[in-house]
């Protein structure tokens, strides 16, 4: 009796084992890894964010501020897996996410500011982007719209497992919610 109880135990370890391991290295499984380490915040994808960040022309505040936008997008991304296309060593996922629509608040930002620029005049009577960034950041901190993407994410199956290929400018707008047409 205990050796069919072993014997059923060790070919249900193997089964989830295997199980476990196909999933891992599939194309989706690969994808939804991804898109995972934008939800938790992955150390990788804040070093690539402050990296970013940290080119940008804004003051300590506004980069701080820019951040925690960035960061509150992510942990906020939701997505579904529409479609898996193999072929042989590369594959396409489509994928729908729906991020805040940082987007809408830039457009409206720049509308704004192309009709009171008065208001975004430094001492000088010279255009402040100081001014202008902390205008754009307290709208984007405003944001509760938001919108859907089709990602068309590339693969390629190296040593055995899926790897997403390096995403384009366009993808990173849309996971940042900032992609318009």
């Amino acid at each position: 009796m205990k050796r069919r109880l072993i014997i059923v135990i060790s070919l249900l370890i193997l089964l989830v084992g295997c199980t476990l391991m196909n999933s891992t290295t599939s194309p989706k499984r690969a994808v939804e890894d991804l898109l995972g380490k934008y939800q938790s915040l992955d150390n990788k994808v804040i070093e690539q964010l402050d990296d970013v960040i940290a080119g940008e022309t804004l003051t300590a505040t506004q980069k701080d501020d820019y951040k925690a936008l960035i960061r509150k997008q992510y942990q906020n991304l939701t997505y579904t897996i529409k479609d898996e296309l193999i072929d042989g060593d590369t594959a396409v996922v489509t994928t729908e996410i729906e991020v805040f629509d940082f987007a809408k608040a830039n457009k409206e930002t720049d509308l704004y500011v192309s009709t009171n620029k008065d208001e975004f005049l430094d001492d000088n009577d010279v255009m402040s982007d100081v001014l202008y960034q902390d205008y754009k950041i307290k709208k984007l901190k405003d944001v509760t719209d938001r919108i859907k993407y089709t990602l068309d994410l590339e693969l390629t199956k190296t040593d055995n497992k899926w790897k997403v290929n390096d995403l384009n400018n366009v993808e990173r707008q849309k996971i940042h919610g900032l992609y318009s047409l």
